[in-house]
């Protein structure tokens, strides 16, 4: 879990960091008035899945939750909300080689996140799936007809790989329990080239880091990454002590909040060429369900979210043991897992 109060609690509090970083590089852009021209290009950015239509009604229920009225008289939702978050890991191309993305072929899903908003959107938690995890993987449906084949101990991150968001948002479901209120999809090199139009972001590691397939080399200590460098540390594995997983994830949730700070700390409004480089960054990387696929959703999402700040925000994995059937992988350790995910139902 995420310390929480101290210095850096203090330090949110007084930027007011919203979780959905995500979302507010489109509210700002809104505020500010863009022109016409450039909302249609942005909202153009952002790709989408029509992920309820492709799943039906076979899924876990949906809380009924009623919206309450802003300061403004608008309505703002406030209810309790989830959403898979998923780093799409392209293995494709010259420059995702460069990235240290490797040779095979394909995508996948390297990086897997449940983000749940609290009831009154003012705390969250985000809890990390080990792309390692042997899961029931159920039979899903293919875009192009026909379905998957469900498995057994399969690897969590092969439900992407074989069925795409549709595949990964059921295969979640049925190891949660939790709907799955929306989903984002976040491109490894679009989060490069967002990283960059930020500044960078500032990390401080806990080890040296010497990692060949993520070509990242950094001693122990803080370090202000650009977007390759930032890049690398989410993917970094095989350069950390035992090569974990988990130590991975750790890494992920540090680079998190470092990214949703450095989203606090720069403003945008008072620089309008790097709010549009920041907003195209942005947008290019997404792919959303479709009811997040455009720039006013994704800012009513923000909006919902202005009372959030970064010591309200908690970072979790979700408890893992060694598979019985093989030590290189982990199954949810039971009963644990099973009540944290009860708990943001």
């Amino acid at each position: 879990m995420a310390a929480r109060g101290g210095q850096d609690g203090r330090s949110g509090r007084r930027k007011g960091l919203k979780v959905a970083g995500l979302a507010l590089a489109g509210s700002l852009l809104l505020g500010a008035g863009a022109a016409g021209w450039a909302y249609w290009h942005l909202n153009g950015n952002i790709k989408s899945v029509d992920i309820d239509s492709a799943l039906g009604n076979d899924r876990p229920a949906r809380p009924v939750t009623a919206p309450s009225a802003s300061p403004s008289g608008s309505p703002v939702p406030t209810g309790a909300l989830n959403v898979l978050v998923l780093g799409s890991d392209s293995r494709t191309g010259e420059e995702n080689r460069e990235l240290g993305g490797g040779d095979s072929g394909g995508a996948r899903s390297d990086t897997a996140m449940v983000v749940h908003l609290d009831e009154g959107r003012t705390a969250a938690t985000v809890v990390s799936i080990p792309r390692d995890t042997l899961v029931e993987r159920p039979s899903c449906p293919l875009p192009s007809g026909g379905t998957t084949r469900a498995a057994s101990s399969a690897m969590f991150n092969t439900a992407y790989e074989l069925g795409g968001p549709v595949c990964a948002v059921k295969t979640v479901e049925a190891l949660t329990g939790v709907r799955m209120d929306h989903y984002v999809e976040v491109d490894f090199s679009g989060f490069a080239d967002l990283v960059d139009a930020l500044g960078g972001v500032t990390v401080t590691t806990d080890e040296d880091i010497d990692d060949d397939k993520s070509h990242l080399r950094l001693e122990a200590g803080t370090h202000h990454l650009d977007g390759t460098e930032a890049l690398g540390l989410a993917r970094t594995r095989y350069g950390l002590a035992g090569g974990s997983d988990l130590a991975r994830i750790e890494l992920q949730h540090k680079l998190v909040k470092a990214l949703l700070e450095q989203i606090s700390a720069t403003d945008l409004l008072t620089d309008p060429a790097r709010l549009y480089q920041v907003a195209d960054a942005l947008t290019g990387s997404l792919t959303t369900d479709t009811g997040l696929d455009s720039l006013g959703e994704l800012t009513g999402l923000g909006r919902s979210l202005g009372d959030l700040a970064a010591d309200d925000v908690r970072t979790l994995t979700m408890p893992v043991l060694p598979a019985p059937s093989d030590p290189n992988r982990v199954v949810a350790d039971q009963p644990d897992a099973a009540d944290l995910w009860k708990s943001l139902r």
